[in-house]
């Protein structure tokens, strides 16, 4: 079996997670110390206490999810060492793959999580933007929708999670007409989300220029592990490439069906979600009931994967 390494991202996060897998295994809590010394916050208190609307503030979703994510990793690995064929993260969690591969370093990129969270979130400021959920509906009727519902303003299709789901993002207003039109046009469902950054979109250009700016001084690693991008569905073993794919993917989709598709074209069978939640083990399904799929977010799914996998 050739086994893949996939990150979750924003979205995955919730009041109390990863409780359990602290109590047993050090390293939980030894990452999110690492990470609150950094940032002078106290972010497994903000995990374990909430609230959850501190906890859903982009500026601590990030940093929250790669702490998350690299503290699982690491207890998954000490237990299963053998290396993946590729890695992929969802969004933000491009950012995870890249650490837990060895490309970027845990440290640097703790505050790196936090500058993007905040330049995406001054960039639309709150209630201006907006994202939802399009259930069934094609994806190309869908970016049509999106064109039509524009009128002048920005609404795009940002998120191609599985077949059928799709979700859309930009300006409140337009993200509100798509949400109508879509459900003229078919769609089973289309819901706002409770989040006001329209990620992935093309609003996020300027929060995207101020990253790029804030990645060329960060030092990125080219490893022998391969992380397949957002942007474009591809891996690079050129720094700059790397970087310049962490900049492109903020204001362009997340390809998470072609992402998926490709690793199974390549030979991958077995896909392990390192991180809490289980939305991407739930999304690779939809995109191929033939794969195996396997989250790591307790105990029992610990175990679970370990003896499947």
């Amino acid at each position: 079996m050739t086994h893949v390494y996939i990150f979750p991202g924003q979205g995955s996060q919730s009041v109390g997670m990863l409780a359990e897998l602290a109590d047993q295994y050090s390293e939980v809590k030894e990452t999110f110390e690492q990470a609150s010394d950094i940032l002078q916050q106290n972010l497994w208190d903000l995990v374990a206490n909430g609230p959850e609307q501190e906890i859903n503030r982009t500026e601590n979703t990030q940093p929250i999810m790669l702490c998350a994510s690299v503290a699982v990793h690491k207890i998954w690995a000490k237990q299963f060492p053998k290396a993946p064929m590729y890695t992929a993260g969802h969004s933000f969690g491009e950012y995870t793959a890249l650490v837990c591969t060895g490309a970027l370093d845990f440290e640097k990129t703790v505050p790196l999580a936090r500058y993007r969270g905040e330049v995406m979130q001054e960039a639309v400021p709150e209630g201006q933007g907006a994202m939802a959920a399009v259930l069934g509906l094609e994806d190309s009727k869908l970016i049509e929708v999106c064109a039509d519902a524009a009128q002048q303003q920005i609404v795009e299709a940002v998120n191609f999670n599985a077949p059928g789901q799709v979700v859309i993002a930009g300006d409140a207003d337009a993200v509100n007409r798509a949400i109508e039109m879509a459900k003229a046009a078919g769609a089973k469902r289309a819901v706002l989300l409770p989040l006001s950054v329209p990620s992935h979109s093309s609003l996020m250009r300027t929060a995207a220029d101020k990253l790029r700016d804030y990645l060329a001084d960060i030092e990125l690693r080219v490893t022998e592990l391969k992380v397949i991008h957002n942007a474009d569905v591809k891996f690079y073993d050129n720094e700059q490439d790397i970087k310049d794919a962490l900049y492109r993917q903020l204001f362009n989709p997340v390809r998470w069906v072609e992402t998926i598709q490709y690793m199974l074209s390549e030979g991958a069978s077995v896909f392990v979600e390192l991180g809490p939640g289980k939305v991407l083990t739930g999304l690779s399904k939809r995109i191929d009931r033939s794969a195996a799929c396997h989250c790591v977010q307790d105990i029992k799914s610990l175990e679970q994967a370990l003896e499947n996998v």
